[in-house]
């Protein structure tokens, strides 16, 4: 892990600083230049085992790339099998449903091995409600503790429930839902107190969740933080939805806070919204600054209904929760946590399964009780996507359909895709990367020689676009260290040159159409009258310097027969071809050239003027052994070519024929064809 470096803030209170570096974006670009990756997302493992969070930890977090866990609270607690009994202290004893000390320590150590570090969620607020006895046989009563007197907690008093809107004091000095509530500003409470938090700081714990923080002064949380040794990074549990009496922004100056406003709007943009809102998903939302932030799709109080409740996408609502997930983990605001829970059949007190979920080489995840997101492949994905975007705090080139299709990028560094439609998203975009093949971390990686990817694959042209095209409720992710730099590439993804020589005058332009005959997509198995694309040619534009006919390519993804595609220019004919010459006339002013201006001269154009030009990057794969079909249109002017009757033809057809990943020279409504290698 990076060496820790105290960081200077009001109250004495310190913040690791790997991840203070990484969610603070005035910070993120001391980050050295040698490091690929740094850690970005912590994971709750929400009542797992101590032996079984010390192996996930060996086997998969650390691998991952994954920060931290969050562990449930590791004192001894009251008997129960729900999980709120958790939530209970007795004792300051590191005897837990979780496990004993011996098994604590070891697991800690374990995972700081693995480059993981644990979080623990501490309960400072109150003592356990009742009388009863804990876990590691201590006995209590009411206000009676191995550690507590009477003398130690608020003169008794409940809170209700109008008190959250207009009384602070009761909220803080009175019984949450009548758990003993300790007095935190007691010199004494306080020593016992931060005495518990070393004793963890000792054994390796590198950060708290201080759990219901809305129900203890600010102030008095500083003082117990104060008596902590180390560095430990501290995140403070506060529900503030707006209009309370007590609001997050007060707890600032202790370290990190929960926004728990991310979560349920979130979960109603991605529930009942549309993901165009979500452009400047953050502080603009009335959301605190991101560099305070604790962030999360859900958690384990409001998976349940409590703790603030709102609309949450949980894991019952299968891929949206996924793709929750990935916007979260690649959209530039706040330090992430990833829920890892259980399925509880309705019963919000339900505690975790009986069975553990590392049994032997038998993994007890998905199929049973234990639910695992974090091991999701597009959840465990966007945590390498974060990981490697941390020189990028921001968004750029953003791209939504107005409705439930977005795309962005961080900067030069990432490129993310989410569809949350029916409809396949296919669209030519800006990625903000350097032209190459990069492999989509979603559905794999990068191979250990950097040759291949194990995964599906994304081609950017020299301008840094690519044809994206995204399945239903599906997402696209690539970062510049997912690049393939070495060996050849199996991508499809071609370039593609396409000449029609043809003769206008001004206000004329060339469009084609193509792609594979109807009839004849049906005799291979391609049902294009029902799914239209399917005789259609994925394909990115390589030029898009020509202001006259960029218009018509934004949006341009297929060659198809359909004229233009949604998203593209209404005003389009089809695919829009640029006008080229093998030698600028001298006598017409400023020469103007393909490679500066997008038409003019031409490299490639080594047989006269007139020859207007296609030049894509071609899914070679969609093609018919390599051929595919183009039928030139002159807008403003003669209209579509007649019939053409193509030597050597691989199949019937009154259009020209192009080979994939050639250049292809054609006569306007004239059957000559000539084929050339670049």
């Amino acid at each position: 892990m990076t060496t820790l470096l105290k960081t200077v803030l009001p109250n004495s209170i310190r913040l690791k600083a790997t991840q203070w570096l990484l969610i603070s974006g005035a910070t993120l670009m001391s980050l050295t230049a040698t490091v690929n990756a740094q850690p970005t997302t912590f994971v709750h493992l929400f009542e797992w085992s101590w032996p079984d969070i010390a192996q996930e930890c060996e086997t998969f977090l650390g691998p991952k790339g994954f920060a931290a866990v969050q562990v449930s609270p590791p004192n001894e607690h009251i008997i129960g099998e729900q999980w709120w009994t958790r939530y209970q202290p007795v004792s300051y004893q590191l005897q837990s449903r979780g496990g004993s000390e011996q098994q604590f320590k070891d697991m800690v150590q374990r995972c700081k091995q693995a480059g993981v570090d644990i979080y623990v969620d501490t309960v400072i607020n109150h003592m356990a409600a009742g009388s009863g006895q804990g876990v590691a046989g201590s006995t209590f009563s009411y206000k009676n503790f191995p550690t507590y007197s009477p003398q130690d907690f608020h003169t008794t008093c409940a809170i209700n429930g109008e008190d959250y809107a207009n009384n602070a004091w009761r909220v803080q000095n009175c019984e949450l839902v009548s758990l003993t509530d300790l007095d935190t500003d007691s010199s004494y409470v306080q020593s016992q107190l931060s005495g518990y938090l070393n004793s963890l700081v000792e054994a390796g714990v590198a950060g708290f969740r201080l759990d219901a923080s809305k129900h203890m002064p600010a102030q008095d949380i500083a003082t117990i933080l104060a008596q902590v040794t180390g560095a430990p990074l501290v995140f403070q549990e506060v529900i503030d939805q707006g209009g309370e009496a007590v609001s997050a922004s007060e707890y600032f100056n202790n370290g990190l806070v929960t926004e728990f406003k991310y979560s349920t709007k979130l979960g109603d943009t991605f529930k009942n919204g549309k993901l165009a809102w979500l452009s400047n998903f953050g502080e603009a939302w009335g959301m605190m600054p991101s560099y305070k932030a604790v962030v999360f799709v859900d958690n384990h109080d409001n998976q349940r209904g409590h703790g603030g409740a709102g609309n949450v996408v949980t894991f019952a609502d299968g891929k949206l929760y996924e793709l929750a997930n990935v916007f979260m983990l690649t959209y530039p605001y706040g330090y992430p946590k990833v829920m890892s829970s259980f399925e509880f059949y309705g019963d919000t007190d339900a505690g975790g399964p009986n069975v553990p979920v590392h049994q032997g080489t038998q993994l007890n995840c998905f199929a049973q009780q234990w639910q695992c997101e974090h091991r999701k492949t597009l959840i465990s994905g966007a945590v390498n996507f974060r990981n490697n975007t941390t020189g990028a705090w921001q968004v750029n080139n953003w791209w939504d359909n107005g409705n439930n299709q977005i795309a962005f990028s961080r900067g030069a560094e990432g490129f993310v895709a989410i569809n949350k439609e029916t409809n396949l998203l296919q669209q030519t975009l800006q990625t903000g990367l350097t032209k190459g093949v990069y492999c989509d971390v979603l559905t794999g990686m990068l191979s250990a020689d950097k040759s291949s990817c194990t995964g599906k694959s994304l081609v950017v042209n020299e301008q840094g676009m690519s044809v994206i095209s995204v399945s239903s409720m599906d997402a696209v992710a690539v970062h510049h260290h997912s690049k393939i730099v070495n060996g050849p590439t199996s991508s499809p993804m071609q370039r593609t040159v396409v000449f029609i020589k043809a003769q206008t005058t001004t206000g004329q332009d060339v469009f084609i159409r193509g792609g594979i005959d109807h009839t004849y997509g049906k005799s291979i198995g391609r049902d294009c009258d029902v799914e239209p694309f399917k005789c259609a040619l994925p394909m990115a534009h390589n030029n898009l310097r020509n202001t006259t006919t960029q218009s018509w390519k934004v949006g341009d993804s297929y060659l198809d027969w359909h004229g233009a595609q949604s998203g593209q220019n209404t005003s389009a004919a089809g695919t829009a071809l640029d006008w080229t010459t093998n030698k600028w006339p001298n006598n017409w002013g400023v020469k103007r050239t393909v490679e500066v201006d997008g038409y003019g001269e031409s490299v490639l154009n080594g047989y006269g003027p007139h020859y207007w030009m296609l030049d894509v990057q071609m899914d070679c794969s969609s093609s018919v052994n390599g051929w595919f079909e183009v039928k030139a249109y002159i807008n403003n002017g003669q209209g579509w070519e007649g019939d053409i009757n193509q030597a050597g033809a691989p199949y019937m057809s009154n259009n020209h024929f192009a080979q994939c990943g050639q250049i292809n020279v054609f006569e306007f409504g004239n059957s000559s064809a000539i084929h050339a290698d670049f």
